[in-house]
């Protein structure tokens, strides 16, 4: 399985309808892959927080349209990233949207953790309360979002549901880059799964992004890494190796803790 992460630069100066119109076009320009997937909250800026609410969106609004065009067009399955949605009652949630070869929805995912503790996103967003997972052909995908990641009871839920293949789309701050490295490995080797991590870069809201997304494999090896600018990574995935290695290593089963069955 090809999968290309799109590592976009988040610019002040560049209109989020552009930066829509950009993006498609990148996921076009991946219709050799098999997955591509797009980072958090990079039509506004995960940071941007006086824009939330300006540039708040039902589920099926621009952002939906022209990312199910892109996937679509590419012919691939498309992990949107996230956006700022709004529900018809008013609550905003930063929803990631997850798109078939054929440019339809299969699934949409509201972030449970939110970042920011009293403030920010915090305290103007909604939480999601639902673990999701897709199944694509060779894979089963478990979506997580940024601060998500801090979670390890998450991805475990993930794993149990059936995930092999963990994506987590952020808008990860420089300052803390090397927590995003560890804990996505940390994640890919506590469930032997693949981790495919990916960030913005630029800088909005005057917070520089990490940039660095990252394809970790089931034993934590990184398979892939970008740098801080904009950056497209594209990696051949085994999915054999996920059942191989829990097969050859077998952790998992030893679980004594939590309420899900062992695999």
């Amino acid at each position: 399985m090809r999968a290309s992460l799109i590592q976009i630069a988040v610019d002040p100066d560049e209109s989020v309808e552009d930066r829509r119109a950009r993006a498609a076009a990148l996921v076009v320009a991946q219709s050799g892959s098999d997955l591509v997937v797009l980072p958090e909250l990079w039509p506004v800026g995960a940071f941007a927080y006086t824009a939330f609410e300006a540039e708040a969106e039902p589920l099926e609004g621009p952002t939906h349209q022209v990312m199910a065009k892109a996937a679509a067009e590419a012919g691939v399955w498309l992990h949107a990233g996230s956006f700022v949605e709004r529900t018809d009652d008013g609550i905003l949630f930063n929803t990631s949207l997850v798109f078939s070869p054929e440019g339809e929805r299969a699934a949409f995912y509201r972030k449970i953790h939110r970042f920011g503790f009293d403030q920010g996103e915090a305290v103007m967003m909604g939480a999601g309360e639902e673990l999701v997972t897709v199944a694509l052909p060779d894979t089963t995908l478990g979506l997580a979002t940024c601060y998500d990641l801090r979670f390890p009871e998450q991805f475990r839920g993930l794993v149990d549901a059936g995930a092999e293949t963990l994506v987590v789309a952020a808008g990860w701050p420089e300052r803390r880059r090397s927590h995003w490295t560890l804990l996505a490995q940390a994640r890919a080797v506590e469930n032997q799964a693949y981790v495919l991590a990916v960030g913005t870069a630029g800088t909005h809201a005057d917070v520089p992004q990490a940039g660095h997304s990252i394809v970790v494999d089931p034993w934590g090896e990184v398979l892939a890494e970008a740098g801080a600018d904009e950056e497209i990574l594209t990696v051949e995935l085994d999915a054999e190796k996920v059942r191989t290695t829990r097969e050859q290593f077998p952790a998992l089963k030893g679980r004594r803790l939590g309420l899900a069955s062992p695999l």
